[in-house]
């Protein structure tokens, strides 16, 4: 914020004969009669400058300037510092809500890729199991096969039921088939409804 003491380029507790020498050497560089082609840009600095030097040449006018100055710097001041604490508090708000976003994101990527890898620990499982069901091995063999290869006891015993069940389906439907076959090339006999 400019102040009254900057536009002369003195300090806050320059003497009254500072800020003379002062006024005297800012006159003379923006005064617009020195400054040829730029009249009207200078105009407003100069009328400022004189503005400021009439205000601190008079002590009167002088105190009151420095008392509303320190009220206004202090408001002002306080001000700032509520605002940089409230884009502080927005900026730590911003960046929680980011990490939660990460961590969901995160816990989301681990539970896909736990997801997918018990989907090929399972169908490692069943292909397994449907092996040993190929091979002629019976439920309790390929329950306990399971069990061998670290399979929980539920799990190995539902993998082991579906595919028994599954692999006899198969194994039966052959035998069903042909005895069809028999009964549908067999001549009906009369008297035997």
């Amino acid at each position: 914020m400019a102040t009254l003491y900057s536009k002369l380029g003195v300090a806050e507790d320059a003497s009254a004969a500072e800020i003379k020498r002062a006024y005297r050497k800012a006159a003379m560089k923006w005064h617009p009669d020195r400054n040829a082609g730029n009249e009207e840009a200078v105009r407003t600095i100069f009328l400022e400058i004189k503005d400021a030097y009439e205000i601190l040449s008079d002590p009167e006018k002088r105190k009151v300037y420095d008392l509303v100055y320190a009220t206004e710097m202090h408001r002002w001041e306080t001000q700032q510092k509520r605002q940089r604490q409230r884009q502080h508090q927005q900026h730590q708000q911003q960046h929680q809500q980011q990490q939660r976003d990460h961590e969901r994101s995160e816990r989301a990527r681990r539970e896909r890729a736990e997801q997918a890898a018990a989907e090929a620990r399972y169908a490692e499982r069943v292909t397994f199991a449907m092996r040993f069901a190929e091979q002629g091995h019976n439920r309790d063999v390929i329950f306990g096969v399971l069990l061998g290869r670290d399979c929980p006891p539920l799990l190995a015993a539902r993998i082991a039921d579906s595919v028994w069940a599954l692999h006899q389906s198969r194994a039966g439907a052959p035998h069903a088939n042909a005895a069809r076959r028999k009964t549908a090339a067999r001549p009906h006999s009369p008297g035997a409804s």
